[in-house]
C-alpha cells in the first residue's frame, strides 16, 4: 500500500480508529453516532420512570454486548482464517460500542457518579445482568461460535428493532445504529451456518453439535424481568417474548437452508426463580471478569 504519510485511506481500518480531529471524541468505541455523546447520556429519564428501572434495563442491554464482545475477542488469533479473525473482531467492536453507551446511560441515570469503565471493570459478579448465552467460552470451536452467534444476533436484532420507538432517547439511538449493525451479524452467522451445515458430513456434524450445545441458553432469552414489565407501559422496553416469533422465523429458514435440526434439548431453567437479568450467572462469567477485570483492577486509576 503506497498512501503517502497524512492521506486518508477508507480502505485501511486501523487509520480509521487512531484518526482524530478536533471535532472527534477520542472515544471512538462508543460507536452511537451521537454528535455530543455526553450530552446525549445525561437527556433526562423519560417522564413515569423509575430511574432505578431504566438504569437496570440499560445494564441488561449492556452487559448482554460487553460479556459477549468479549468472548468474541477471544478469536482474535484463533479463528480459521485471517478474514474471520478481522469480522469477528469488528462484531465485537461493534457490541463493544453498544455496551459503552448503554453502560454509561446507566452509570448517569442511576446517579452513583459511575462511568461505564466504572461499571465494567469494578462491578462483581453477582451485579452484571447479562443472559447466560453471552458467558461460556467457544472453546476454540468454530460451529459453536458461529452457532452461538447466530442465536445471539438474531434475538438481539429483533430486540433492537423494537426498541427504536423507545421514549428514552439514549436507547432509541443504540436501537437506530445497532440494528444496521446486527443486521450484518446476523447476516455473516447466517451465511457460515449454511457454509457448514450444508458443506461436508464432517462441517455438518460440527455446526449441528455447536448448535446443540448453546441451544439451552435460548429459553432465557425470552423472559421478561420485572424491571422491563414496569417499563412497557411509558413505552421504555420491550416485552423480549415479542420478539420470539421472529426469532423463531429466522432461524426456521436458515437451519432449513442449512439442512440442520433444531435441537430438541431442554431450557436451562432459572435457580430459585432468578437468573442472569437477577445476577444469577455460570461459572464462565467468572472466568471472562477475571480476565477482563484484572488489569484495573490491579491498577485502579491508572492511564495509559
Amino acid at each position: 500500500m503506497n498512501t503517502e504519510v497524512g492521506e486518508h485511506d477508507p480502505t485501511n481500518a486501523y487509520q480509521s480508529l487512531s484518526e482524530t480531529t478536533a471535532q472527534d471524541d477520542p472515544r471512538w468505541a462508543f460507536g452511537s453516532g451521537f454528535e455530543d455523546v455526553e450530552a446525549e447520556i445525561a437527556a433526562p429519564v423519560p417522564a413515569g420512570v423509575d430511574p432505578a428501572d431504566l438504569a437496570a434495563y440499560c445494564l441488561m442491554l449492556g452487559d448482554d454486548a460487553l460479556v459477549y464482545s468479549h468472548r468474541l475477542s477471544e478469536w482474535v488469533s484463533h479463528a480459521p482464517e485471517l478474514e474471520e479473525e478481522v469480522a469477528l473482531a469488528n462484531i465485537a467492536l461493534d457490541l463493544l460500542g453498544q455496551a459503552r453507551v448503554l453502560l454509561a446511560r446507566a452509570g448517569h441515570v442511576e446517579g452513583a457518579g459511575r462511568d461505564e469503565d466504572a461499571l465494567a471493570y469494578f462491578r462483581d459478579q453477582w451485579r452484571f445482568r447479562n443472559v447466560a448465552l453471552a458467558e461460556p467460552s467457544d472453546e476454540r470451536d468454530f460451529g459453536r461460535c458461529v452457532a452461538r452467534l447466530l442465536l445471539f444476533s438474531t434475538w438481539r436484532l429483533a430486540l433492537l428493532q423494537r426498541l427504536r420507538g423507545s421514549a428514552d432517547p439514549v436507547l432509541a439511538a443504540v436501537a437506530g445504529k445497532g440494528v444496521k449493525e446486527l443486521a450484518y451479524h446476523r447476516d455473516y452467522a447466517a451465511r457460515w451456518t449454511l457454509r457448514l451445515g450444508d458443506g461436508t458430513p464432517e462441517s455438518h456434524r460440527r455446526m449441528q453439535a455447536g448448535l446443540d450445545g448453546v441451544w439451552p441458553f435460548v429459553g432465557e432469552l425470552f423472559r421478561t424481568s420485572a424491571e422491563e414489565r414496569r417499563l412497557l407501559e411509558p413505552g421504555v422496553a420491550v416485552d423480549p417474548a415479542q420478539a420470539r416469533e421472529e426469532f423463531d422465523t429466522v432461524l426456521d429458514q436458515v437451519l432449513g437452508a442449512a439442512t440442520l435440526t433444531r435441537p430438541d434439548r431442554p431450557a436451562m431453567g432459572p435457580l430459585g426463580g432468578r437468573a442472569g437479568r437477577q445476577g444469577v450467572h455460570t461459572e464462565a462469567l467468572g472466568h471472562v471478569l477475571e480476565q477482563m477485570q484484572g488489569l484495573a483492577r490491579r491498577h485502579p486509576g491508572a492511564t495509559w
